[in-house]
């Protein structure tokens, strides 16, 4: 079958994966204030009220629930099938979970649907980020990766005006149509991924050298087997190999040796951060923070609908900057401007809002507190500076850092540890929010602000700078013990040679190819 070579276009069909997670965010937004959502699954005694904010809670959590599971288990299917095949695999599972969202009979129905599309976000979430890092060369590493959170924005977006355009639809209709339209972009993922080459790494770790050799040719060499990339990177990942074929098998155990816990820490901590900087709660529920501000109706809807747009637009600075700023200053900039906007927000709300009433604001309990006049257009500014603060910054960086930090032995399960944190806290943010603006109101947003200010902190201290680093060459930096905040200036070969600094005769590696010394010997017969 004809396989595609050019890794731009490799990236924009696998980050399609990362797209699915965007649809979902956006299906739910742009719907839990809509009556037909409020009326059909409505709880309470007051009629078209909805269900109950707990419960809420568990439906907008439980795909990230899924999400965690599937995240955790990503790493021994892609280690034993593959990083296409898992993908694919996603891409079905993602088609089953839709049919079932949109014939949901009632709640349950509705839950077990998205835990299900769930199951595939945790398996594209965890394995496109590797997928791509195990094809894409270093310098290009961060752009191609990060675009994976590009097409999340995307993702939302579309979901969110394909949700607006739905309401104006009578009955349930309005939530049905749109929820059973995502399943088209998950067919041409799967339809895609079937154009695209195995992972190289992965291939040479089950010493099918031949076709690790082939991808190479296709990808790095432009279909020059003789070109010098292509006999590095084959290098590279001989090398790697052999530490891995004389280790044991790799378990989750084996991050938390003294040698890996460091980096297991780091690339854990870059999901969970992601998750505690209050973006999914913008993302989620920006149809409650926009009642709190006076926008009602489809009027709230367009309003929510420019920060998807500004999300999309501002996430294009750091796919084409992200390689030359570094991973390090983009996530400490968005974490002190992220912090700014959500003290602002907070203090805006407690100084000039006040509350409710048991309601909430247009029968929406969770938009429980109300401010109006110049003070709301204020939270609404806030807010739209927040999402822009958010996209550039650790928006596309969370997805490109973790996979990073890791050995080839290790990285698949390293970075499915990484991506369940992930869901894990998505999880619990999306049930503990709307009960949040229900009883602590504008307090939320101080919370969500204390977390910014640690997150700065702890990336200063701790987190090293890893773009433009061949994967390998990462590790001299943790074993080195070099200080986070000087990791900057620690320069690969890699990076040096494509820039020019150095001469390419100068590098001495072996162009030489040959299959056979990597056969394995055939088994004993008794």
């Amino acid at each position: 079958m004809y396989q595609i070579g050019n890794v731009y276009l490799i990236a924009a069909i696998s980050i399609i994966g990362g797209g699915l997670f965007g649809f979902d965010i956006s299906s739910m937004s742009a719907i839990i204030s809509g009556q037909p959502y409020l009326c059909y699954f409505n709880q309470g005694p007051v009629p078209c009220t909805g269900p109950r904010s707990d419960v809420q809670g568990g439906i907008t959590a439980s795909m990230a629930g899924g999400s965690w599971f599937a995240a955790l288990c990503s790493g021994f299917l892609a280690d034993s099938l593959g990083r296409k095949k898992t993908i694919m695999l996603g891409a079905i599972i993602w088609v089953v979970g839709s049919i079932i969202v949109s014939a949901s009979q009632n709640i349950a129905m509705l839950i077990v649907g998205r835990v299900i599309n769930g199951l595939c976000v945790g398996l594209c979430s965890a394995q496109v980020p590797v997928y791509i890092t195990e094809l894409a060369p270093p310098t290009k590493r961060g752009r191609l990766v990060g675009a994976q959170q590009w097409a999340i924005t995307w993702g939302i977006m579309i979901m969110f005006y394909i949700s607006y355009g739905c309401s104006f639809i009578k009955g349930t209709a309005a939530f049905r149509l749109p929820w059973g339209l995502q399943m088209i972009p998950a067919i041409l993922l799967f339809v895609g991924m079937m154009f695209l080459p195995e992972s190289p790494r992965w291939l040479a770790s089950k010493d099918r050298w031949e076709e690790c050799h082939q991808v190479l040719i296709l990808v790095h060499g432009k279909g020059d087997p003789n070109s010098p990339w292509v006999a590095r990177e084959y290098h590279e990942i001989e090398e790697w190999c052999k530490i891995e074929h004389e280790a044991k098998s790799v378990t989750y155990l084996e991050l938390l040796k003294p040698k890996m816990i460091n980096r297991t820490h780091i690339g854990v901590f870059t999901q969970i951060w992601s998750q505690l900087t209050g973006m999914n709660v913008m993302m989620y529920y920006i149809t409650y923070v926009f009642l709190m501000a006076g926008l009602t109706s489809n009027t709230n809807l367009v309003a929510s609908s420019i920060q998807y747009v500004i999300n999309v637009v501002m996430t294009v600075p750091a796919l084409l900057f992200v390689d030359r700023i570094g991973r390090r200053p983009t996530l400490l900039v968005g974490a002190a401007l992220m912090a700014t906007f959500m003290f602002a927000n907070g203090g805006l709300l407690a100084s000039y809002g006040h509350y409710a009433g048991p309601l909430g604001v247009g029968g929406v309990k969770e938009a429980s507190w109300q401010v109006s006049g110049a003070p709301s257009k204020a939270v609404i500014a806030c807010t739209y500076l927040f999402v822009a603060s958010y996209a550039p910054t650790w928006g596309p960086v969370s997805w490109v850092y973790p996979p990073e930090l890791y050995t080839n032995r290790v990285r698949g399960k390293a970075v499915a540890l990484a991506t369940s944190a992930n869901w894990a806290f998505n999880f619990a943010l999306g049930y503990f929010v709307p009960p949040a603006f229900v009883n602590i109101q504008w307090k939320t947003y101080l919370i969500f602000g204390v977390f910014n200010v640690a997150m700065f902190v702890h990336v200063f201290f701790l987190f090293p700078e890893t773009a433009g680093k061949p994967l390998e060459e990462v590790n001299d930096i943790f074993e080195s013990h070099i200080p986070a905040w000087k990791t900057g200036t620690y320069t690969s070969q890699t990076a040096r040679l494509e820039r020019g600094e150095i001469d390419d005769k100068k590098v001495s590696i072996s162009s030489d190819f040959s299959p056979e010394r990597h056969e394995v010997a055939p088994k004993e017969t008794v």
